[in-house]
């Protein structure tokens, strides 16, 4: 064999369904066509079938049933996970759900009676009305009729079961009344029994060398899909709810099936990121890892991790990663750079091990910005506001905690910082709707970065690019009123003054 001639191999997966002779019809079909084609394919098929033990339910054989949904569906996901590219479906009462499969399945479900259809426009161009032989089901459901409709074709269906030879021959005859141009099959039965009838006075399709060929010329990609966001969660557990919230209201959506796709692994089991950092705590790293690894497994697209700490640690993570992880740091630093052009000292709200690693800092400064923190005695106030005996970890939201967390921003008032990033994700526990902090008669803009953040990864499922390296630099942008009045919108000033 000449190599030159040799394609890319194509990794092809063909369910069965109810439909096993159809699939070894199709099978041999791809092979001859194949081996007479001018340039040969290689190809890898995984064949998956129903076990045919007997002891299924008789409903559970009924064709559209939600048992018979689901057996496909199974057998899908099985071939799926063998690498394949597109999955062949040569069972035309699959066909019934073949829109929910595909929206629910990461590669393509090659529809046969599209095919069909696309053949017999190019070959039959001038064709009236097309005959379809089909099963009683699919007869009642109009199947045939609205693949027709797509295309503008006037197809008429007669519904037979069976493959009796006398019964075919009667209801082809009664097709070809109705003034049929072509008649083609549209069930198992009449596609592997056509050739009994000998020659009739209309061309007939051969459904499945139509289907085989199809799978051997067209280049089978998965139509885009919604984009799933993956939530690392549990690092805090109430944090991982509000960024949820946060997704949500912040997503355009007249309907539900307008949000975001969410995959959400909550996992408070993560050994606490500031413990490491700050002292002899266990790694979180290996735990992170692994608990992004399911989300990329479970289809993500994109994974948000809305605990601020946690970012010191996604450098190797996001290395070994196939999806990106969205970089908290850089996204709320660039969002100061629209919001605040003329703003040059921020101040942070953080666990001690968010400052420990420098991230913010080194945000800031990439952007020409200089981060402000408490001072050691006030830090000690905000660490017990997050995690002492009465902090938001522990799911108290007023009282001591909010004590000590007004203590310090007042610190921060006291040295005319204007900007204050709540870079705790609990933190924004306690000013569910503030924009703005008085005190003394010095007045702050808060900044959640959760928030950011949340916004950000709906941006990006409508297509705007963001930032996932700590590194990333912008300049400093004209001031985007439009962010400024969607948080003034969202929340109110919090006069301090009133506690």
């Amino acid at each position: 064999m000449n190599t030159s001639t040799v394609t890319a191999r194509r990794a092809l997966g063909i369910v069965c369904g109810e439909a096993r002779l159809a699939s070894v019809d199709v099978l041999r079909k791809m092979h001859y066509a194949n081996a007479a084609a001018r340039t040969f394919q290689p190809l890898d098929i995984a064949v998956e079938c129903f076990a045919n033990d007997g002891s299924r339910a008789p409903h559970a054989r009924i064709a559209g049933s939600a048992e018979h949904k689901l057996r496909v569906f199974d057998s899908i996901r099985d071939v799926e996970r063998r690498g394949v590219t597109a999955v062949a479906l040569p069972c035309f009462d699959s066909h019934l759900f073949i829109d929910e499969m595909q929206q629910n399945t990461t590669v393509a479900i090659v529809d046969m009676i599209a095919a069909l259809f696309a053949h017999l426009r190019q070959r039959f161009p001038l064709s009236c009305r097309v005959g379809v032989l089909t099963s009683p089901l699919l007869h009642e459901q109009r199947l045939f009729e609205r693949y027709g409709e797509r295309v503008r074709i006037d197809v008429a269906s007669v519904g037979v079961s069976g493959a009796d030879r006398d019964v075919l021959r009667a209801a082809c005859q009664s097709l070809i009344a109705q003034g049929i141009d072509v008649l083609m099959p549209g069930s198992t039965d009449s596609a592997l029994s056509l050739h009994r009838l000998g020659t009739l006075p209309v061309p007939v399709v051969d459904a499945y060398s139509v289907y085989a060929q199809h799978l051997l010329a067209a280049d089978h990609r998965k139509p885009a899909r919604a984009i799933k966001l993956g939530v690392v969660g549990g690092v805090g557990p109430a944090a991982t709810v509000d960024f949820m919230h946060k997704v949500v209201r912040g997503t355009p959506a007249a309907r539900d099936q307008d949000h975001i796709k969410m995959i959400v692994e909550q996992n408070p089991q993560i050994p606490d990121r500031t413990d490491h950092l700050t002292g002899d705590g266990a790694d979180p790293t290996l735990a992170l890892y692994a608990t992004c690894k399911k989300l990329e497994d479970g289809g993500a697209d994109l994974i948000a991790i809305p605990c601020n700490t946690a970012h010191a640690f996604i450098a190797p993570i996001e290395a070994r990663l196939r999806v990106p992880i969205v970089n908290m740091m850089s996204v709320t630093a660039d969002y100061l750079c629209a919001a605040f052009p003329h703003v040059d000292r921020v101040g942070l709200l953080a666990t001690d091990g968010t400052i420990a690693s420098g991230l913010y800092r080194a945000a800031l400064e990439a952007r020409g910005m200089t981060q402000v923190v408490p001072s050691l005695a006030m830090q000690a106030r905000v660490t017990n506001a997050i995690y002492g005996a009465r902090g938001v970890k522990a799911g108290f939201t007023s009282g001591e905690c909010v004590d000590d967390i007004m203590a310090a921003l007042d610190s921060l008032l006291s040295q005319h910082i204007e900007v204050v990033l709540l870079a705790c994700t609990e933190l924004p526990l306690l000013f569910p709707q503030a924009v703005s902090v008085t005190r003394n008669g010095r007045t702050a803009r808060l900044v959640d970065p959760t928030d950011v953040l949340a916004r950000s990864c709906v941006e990006f499922t409508r297509g705007k690019p963001i930032a996932t390296q700590a590194n990333a630099r912008c300049e400093k942008a004209p001031v985007d009123d439009a962010v400024l009045s969607r948080q003034m919108e969202r929340g109110t000033a919090f006069n301090a003054e009133l506690l």
